[in-house]
């Protein structure tokens, strides 16, 4: 069997779960992913027989271009995430993997995913046979188990408004959402400073520590994980009651991935939004998409008051460029000035 999925992250936590279901019988289970040593794994593929193969397809077609492993007796293909794994990006990688597996007519093909739209089924329909879709949840794409709260905010106000809305609700494990890296980085720098516990996890974030950090907050050891859509996609956290998104997402696809990281297994969850000058501009797409009225209201103006911080600002290391070229030399001095500086030493 081989399962492919999008992220690192996924791909550890389907392993996981493999490993669980299997744990009473001979199956071996093996994870692919970038990030980590290319010679950990390669050990692990040139050691017991495999039985599941659990990859990013980036670093499965590594292995595969210096021939470690072989595709050609692969009898059950899974791809997991399927709408993000069958995006233009990923396109050309999949398909090299799929023609390298038998021939739909000797192997079992399966594609899951929350939402699958029309261009990538029409595209998975070239390597399934007689497909079936079999639907497991709602016809509503948003899970009925949570409760999508939109909070009409200027830009200004955001922060204070999330510092509130944590501080005020005592929340002791949060979820936060942003669409870029360097917001990520910001927003946790001021939670920080704010004595707010938090964590980042982004595709910057070296493989080991993004582990650790998701084990910690899976752990409760955490408070805050501030995120992008790295942490968005296929990944359970058990009991999390709260996702918060500090910036709506561009794509309504994206909204329902991080909003379904609560309310799930037939829990209750909370999902909170703040939408600013510009994010106001993305909730038609994301009610359409939803097929539901989204319910907007304004902050009690109490909790966009802020404390004062606990911490000081962090402030970078300022470091000198270094000169080069004719500019980095020091002006030259007359015969005599340097002939009285020797004197006088």
């Amino acid at each position: 069997m081989l399962v492919l999925a999008p992220t690192r992250e996924l791909v550890l936590q389907i392993s996981a779960e493999a490993r669980e279901l299997s744990k009473y019988t001979a199956i071996n289970t093996v994870s692919i992913f970038g990030g980590m040593k290319y010679d950990k794994q390669h050990k692990q593929l040139h050691g017991a027989p495999i039985d599941i193969v659990v990859a990013t397809p980036g670093r499965l077609l590594d292995f595969q271009r210096r021939r470690d492993i072989h595709l050609n007796r692969v009898e059950v293909l899974i791809i997991d995430e399927a709408d993000r794994m069958l995006d233009m990006g990923f396109i050309p990688d999949v398909r090299k993997i799929v023609y390298s597996t038998p021939d739909k007519s000797r192997r079992q093909t399966l594609f899951f995913s929350a939402t699958l739209p029309e261009p990538v089924t029409r595209l998975a329909s070239q390597w399934t046979r007689n497909p079936i879709n079999i639907q497991v949840e709602p016809e509503q794409v948003a899970v009925e188990t949570v409760e999508q709260i939109i909070y009409i905010v200027t830009t200004d106000q955001k922060f204070a408004l999330l510092y509130n809305f944590i501080h005020q609700k005592n929340l002791d494990r949060v979820l936060v959402f942003c669409n870029r890296r360097d917001e990520v980085r910001r927003l946790a720098e001021m939670l920080e400073r704010y004595g707010i516990d938090c964590a980042i996890l982004s595709g910057e974030v070296p493989q080991n520590k993004r582990m650790r950090r998701l084990d910690a907050f899976k752990a409760g050891k955490i408070r805050v994980l501030v995120a992008t859509d790295v942490a968005g996609r296929g990944i359970h956290i058990e009991g999390m009651g709260h996702v918060i998104n500090f910036t709506l997402p561009r794509d309504p696809e994206d909204y329902v991935h991080r909003i379904g990281r609560t309310g799930r297994a037939g829990a209750t969850g909370t999902s909170v939004s703040f939408a600013d000058e510009a994010d106001a501009f993305y909730l038609p797409d994301i009610e359409k998409f939803t097929d539901r009225n989204l319910r907007c209201i304004e902050p009690d103006p109490a909790w966009l008051v802020l404390p004062e911080p606990v911490r000081p600002r962090k402030r970078p290391r300022f470091r000198p460029k270094r000169r080069t070229g004719a500019f980095s030399r020091r002006k030259s001095t007359s015969g005599s000035t340097r002939k009285r500086r020797r004197t006088k030493n």
